[in-house]
């Protein structure tokens, strides 16, 4: 599985150019997407007004669970080197900007991409059917990874998987507070 995983990402490593380099970097920057946040949180507030909250708190607990998920439990526990530091193959890896921490299984990128969107899909998915193109940004942020020479593609897999699982659990946390806030006041 791992000798598959390393193939698939040197392959899929290999697939750049000049051109891609600068907008990779910039799809896999953590601050690259502040905009499209700012204006998500915008859109709840304005349609939501005081049900936004719970919404906004719902995506921030979803996002911060994936997040930790990944950093502070998957990481240490699996110790598993990001291709731009194993030694084996980090001489052909195409890295564009910095490598980042020793560790890569999993993506925190790639969860924290997929938590939002299916967070959102949950949450405001039946008014805004558009969310559900939240998923082709977090599958490209997620590629950006892997093109950038700091993940294999199992690690932005499991990443996903973290970021979905996260958002069921919160999203069904937020309806078990809302059912028992409808009850208490009823």
């Amino acid at each position: 599985m791992n000798q598959l995983d390393t193939e698939v990402f040197l392959w899929l490593n290999a697939l750049h150019n000049n051109t891609f380099d600068p907008i990779m970097a910039w799809i896999s920057g953590r601050n690259s997407w502040i905009p499209l946040y700012l204006a998500i949180i915008g859109l709840i507030i304005l349609r939501y007004k005081k049900q936004s909250l719970p919404i906004l708190l719902t995506v921030i607990v979803s996002v911060a669970l994936a997040d930790q998920i990944c950093s502070s439990f998957f990481k240490p526990l699996v110790e598993r080197l990001r291709p731009c530091h194993e030694p084996a193959i980090q001489h052909i890896v195409h890295v564009v900007g910095n490598c980042g921490g020793q560790f890569g299984f999993c993506s925190s990128h790639a969860a924290n991409s997929f938590t939002l969107a299916m967070s959102l899909l949950l949450l405001v998915g039946k008014e805004y059917t558009w969310v559900k193109y939240l998923f082709v940004w977090a599958i490209i942020v997620s590629y950006s990874r892997i093109y950038v020479g700091v993940h294999y593609p199992l690690d932005v897999l499991a990443g996903a998987g973290v970021g979905v699982l996260s958002a069921f659990i919160s999203f069904k946390i937020y309806q078990f507070y809302l059912s028992k806030n409808v009850h208490e006041v009823s």
